[in-house]
């Protein structure tokens, strides 16, 4: 077989039952358009390290941007992605912002991403 040749069969047999199967624990159209558009966020490494840096505490704009040797606003811009996408929240205090990961869901996704390709 040549690199990057994907195996298939050499018939053609269509296994009802399994068909059956699938289509049934198959999730609705829009649910599977959101999981995609959740996994198109994570693949940026800027916000994949700024979702690193919450696991770890709350941290302000002003915080982020310079353990990553970015500038606020890069860094405001790429929050407000994780915040449309529910991955992480803010929190006002007087004149700071302080952001932190929106729930236990986000640091799972990534340490069994990270699982994965450590394998």
């Amino acid at each position: 077989m040549a690199l990057g040749e994907v195996e298939h069969c050499e018939v053609t047999e269509i296994h009802e039952d399994l068909i059956r199967t699938v289509n049934e624990k198959m999730p609705p159209e829009d649910l599977l358009y959101d999981l995609a558009e959740l996994f198109k966020v994570f693949g940026d490494s800027t916000r994949i390290k700024i979702l690193f840096a919450l696991f770890e505490a709350e941290v302000c704009v002003c915080d982020i941007a310079e353990s990553l040797h970015m500038t606020q606003s890069a860094v405001s811009h790429q929050l407000r992605i994780l915040k449309q996408a529910k991955l992480v929240k803010s929190r006002r205090d007087g004149k700071q912002v302080f952001y932190s990961l929106d729930d236990e869901h986000v640091a799972t996704i990534i340490n069994v991403g990270l699982e994965h390709i450590e394998e």
